[in-house]
């Protein structure tokens, strides 16, 4: 008898394939210690997409997240998902920042690394298995598997003994789309039995609803562990259910030992979760069936819906997903897999979107095209690429990716300066400076602010139980008002706010405590309309935003704004940034002319028609 494992995947992909990642840590903690009696062989709860949307949507600290769950799940191993170069991010780092993010990771709880590229090119993973072997911690070499007519059993078997050489403990095969089937599992599987010789993690979702049968025949060709979820956040986008799993096994020569009795008091647990969030059940509908022909994985699925939710064309959905295909194969079928499920889904929607397919080019496309995120598996198309690059060559292909980034952890921390107070708050801000600026900022404010209690010394927070959200109430109203003083007395301590000038919080941290977060946007705030009392020649025509956004005047926070008022551009020319769906996507003039108006303010959110900028043609 040979006991099939699990890989519990509830608290990681399967609320990023089924709710775009937006389970808080506070949903996790009450049913975390039943969770690690289970017996799993691991449980992945970090990685993929949940450092990010911590930062982004859910005020958290990624790494206290990671440290939590560690101290709720002391027995059972705890799993992340690597992008390789990419580590949690959607470009590449440096090999300083790589092995210092793995051994950081391993640091505050990681015992299993599952590294995967997005194009199955080696190169991409090596610094992160030398950090990973470095810290006896175990790597798991994953393949992203995908059809096309670039991709064959060989090339699989070939990218897998990469993967060993690199010192791989366990292999597993990604299906992300969930496009394998039953009789192709059962090859796939033997055959890396036989020629890696590694233990094989097969990592199925479900989508169409082959992955429980995948996961039988794996068992039968010899896979070591499965990736399973707790039936609430299971099936549709996400993986099998724990409980379908570990039934259908029972008085198998692959019974997993699981306690289904436990397990259906966990997911009991987290039905309760999935109720109060009003979250939507994990279905498989015929866009799902169609996966065999789109390719299109469950979380990228989620994605879509949700940002063309966002854009306003939820309607668009079927001519996005006939679009993804036809992009990819333009640019080598590239498996649909973060960063490049992104990229290419993000590239499919503009094109619908705008009516004029590559009219809108994110910056990740460029790169990608360029070579920067490594080789293509397939040839791209040379009008694309032309289209794409214009006058621009693509990456020497002897080049390795990563050798092009040089940033080191000494100019991250010089440039994070006083916000950040630990390795991992450098390591957050190399991955995104933005988000990790906006959270310190807003954090550090709450943890330093001093204020001053009347008659007596200025405290701490800590010291003074003060609440600190009614202090910054406090601030905002003296700045705004333009009083001099405000006292309020609360619980038998007054608090005084006095404003800059009268010797207040403000002068104590030379600078309004509140300064640093309001440079930060508003994204609930309305976009600023364009006057439209102002009496503009006929002449001016208006850029308008193809998307909903976020607009960026500059290519970086340092750089000079693209365009002023005034500068003559070229049909093609990049004039801005609006940063959607996660991506940099570059807005370019359309013909060459000269602005007359910059409409809107950095880093203010945009709506799709937003006026960007006001631009008078050359006259000819």
């Amino acid at each position: 008898m040979r006991t099939l494992h699990i890989m519990d995947t509830t608290i990681r992909d399967a609320h990023q394939s089924l709710w775009a990642t937006r389970m808080q840590i506070g949903d996790m903690l009450p049913i975390l210690p039943k969770m690690d009696k289970v017996g799993y062989w691991a449980i992945e709860s970090w990685g993929g997409a949940t450092f990010d949307t911590c930062l982004r949507f859910l005020d958290e600290n990624p790494w206290e997240r990671l440290r939590t769950i560690k101290r709720h799940c002391p027995n059972t191993p705890l799993a992340m998902l690597v992008r390789g170069q990419n580590l949690v991010g959607y470009h590449h780092y440096s090999r300083e920042i790589v092995s210092r993010f793995i051994k950081a990771s391993h640091r505050n709880g990681i015992d299993v690394f599952r590294v995967f590229d997005a194009l199955n090119d080696i190169r991409n993973v090596v610094d992160c298995a030398e950090a990973i072997k470095a810290a006896d911690a175990h790597f798991e070499g994953a393949i992203s598997y995908t059809m096309s007519p670039v991709h064959t059993l060989d090339s699989f078997i070939e990218y897998g003994q990469n993967l060993k050489d690199l010192g791989a403990d366990s292999i597993c095969i990604k299906d992300m789309a969930g496009m394998l089937t039953p009789y192709r599992t059962e090859r796939l599987v033997k055959a890396f039995k036989e020629q890696i010789g590694l233990p094989v993690h097969m990592h199925c979702h479900y989508v169409g609803g082959m992955a429980p049968a995948n996961y039988l025949k794996a068992a039968e060709a010899g896979a070591a562990i499965v990736d399973t979820a707790s039936a609430p956040l299971a099936f549709g986008n996400s993986q099998p259910a724990v409980e379908m799993v570990v039934a259908a096994l029972r008085e198998s020569g692959y019974d997993t030992g699981l306690d289904l009795d436990l397990l259906f008091e966990i997911a009991q647990y987290w039905e309760g979760v999935r109720e109060r969030g009003h979250y939507k059940r994990g279905v498989s509908s015929l866009i799902h069936m169609q996966v065999y022909s789109h390719q299109v994985p469950g979380g990228m699925m989620s994605n879509l819906v949700s940002q063309l939710e966002i854009q306003k064309a939820s309607n668009r959905l079927p001519d996005v997903m006939e679009e993804i295909p036809r992009v990819r194969a333009e640019v080598g079928y590239p498996p649909l897999v973060t960063p490049m499920s992104q990229i290419v889904g993000t590239q499919a929607v503009f094109n619908v979107l705008t009516g004029k397919r590559w009219s809108v080019i994110s910056t990740e496309m460029r790169d990608y095209v360029a070579g920067s995120y490594g080789k293509a598996p397939g040839p791209l198309d040379p009008d694309i690429v032309k289209k794409v690059l214009g006058a621009s060559e693509p990456l020497d292909a002897d080049t390795p990716p990563s050798s092009l980034v040089t940033t080191t952890y000494a100019e991250v921390e010089a440039e994070a300066g006083e916000l950040a107070h630990s390795e991992e708050d450098v390591l957050m801000w190399a991955l995104f400076p933005v988000e990790a600026k906006t959270y310190l900022s807003k954090h550090r404010t709450s943890e330093k602010t001093d204020f001053l209690l009347e008659g007596e010394a200025a405290g701490t927070k800590e010291e003074q139980n003060v609440d600190m959200g009614q202090i910054k109430e406090l601030i905002k109203a003296v700045q705004e008002s333009g009083i001099g003083e405000v006292t309020v007395e609360e619980a038998g301590a007054k608090i005084t706010v006095r404003a800059p000038g009268q010797g207040g919080i403000a002068e104590t941290l030379n600078a309004s405590p509140l300064a640093s977060t309001e440079t930060v946007p508003d994204m609930h705030k309305a976009t600023p309309s364009v006057d439209d009392s102002v009496n503009r020649p006929a002449t001016w025509l208006p850029v308008t935003s193809p998307m909903v956004g976020t607009f960026y005047a500059a290519p970086s926070p340092d750089a000079p704004a693209f365009v002023e008022v005034g500068d003559e551009v070229t049909a093609g020319q990049a004039l801005c940034i609006v940063e959607a769906m996660k991506l940099m996507n570059e807005i370019t003039a359309e013909q060459m002319g000269t602005i007359r108006e910059v409409c809107i303010e950095n880093t203010m959110p945009v709506e799709y028609g937003t006026v960007l900028f006001y631009l008078e043609p050359l006259a000819g």
